[in-house]
């Protein structure tokens, strides 16, 4: 009831990511070397049972745009009458734009990690393309589908000068969440922390006056 707004929903996770958060909760998919619990076959066969009872699927990671074979399977969850949702790390705007010009998704959400100053060390990873996640953001505000720009605020990733520099790279979006970092022990970074509600209502407010909607999620 959660990951997919407005509607109940089967979440799918697929492992895999060209990103190396230190706060991520999935750190286990990152490498793409678990072992599959489910075919995409058995997974149709799990939603047709469920026909009437869900809404939904959201897939979620790792990064689901780097899957090959992730249109033909959205194809066919479509063709069942499921709404989708795409979770992304938006380093992917080809693969985004094939799937939202094709209709296969219907809402997404894409992280924002941090400023693009700040954007590698956030990431994980020196071989982000920051043009990369600007272009996925213009597409969202383009598209005409529903989605949200989202950043999990984590100390001492984060300060006021991250989000005003996130501020302007999603002006005119229509919803921004602040997700807090919850600590757990898959983190593979012990020393994050996660902020406090006054941190997370400060930055809300240095993002408000360019989207129209700013909510706090995790607090």
């Amino acid at each position: 009831l959660l990951d997919f707004p407005g509607k109940s929903a089967c979440t799918v996770f697929l492992a895999g990511c060209d990103m190396n958060c230190p706060f991520c909760h999935n750190s286990g998919l990152i490498d793409g070397s678990a072992p599959s619990l489910m075919s995409d076959a058995e997974l149709l066969v799990f939603l047709k049972k469920r026909l009437g009872l869900l809404d939904g699927v959201a897939f979620t990671g790792g990064e689901p745009l780097l899957r090959k074979e992730l249109p033909q399977l959205l194809s066919d969850i479509k063709k069942l009458g499921y709404a989708v949702k795409l979770d992304t790390n938006g380093a992917h705007p080809a693969e985004l734009k094939a799937l939202i010009e094709k209709a296969l998704v219907d809402y997404v959400a894409m992280d924002i990690k941090n400023s693009p100053e700040k954007y590698p060390k956030t990431a994980g990873s020196d071989n982000i393309k920051i043009e990369d996640i600007k272009s996925s953001i213009a597409i969202l505000l383009e598209a005409g589908i529903d989605y949200e720009f989202r950043t999990t605020v984590v100390k001492p990733l984060h300060d006021e000068a991250s989000f005003k520099e996130i501020a302007p790279m999603i002006k005119g979006a229509k919803r921004y969440f602040l997700q807090a970092f919850m600590e757990r022990e898959a983190v593979r970074d012990p020393e994050l922390k996660a902020p406090s509600r006054e941190e997370m209502e400060s930055y809300a407010e240095i993002v408000r006056p360019f989207v129209e909607s700013v909510e706090l999620r995790g607090i």
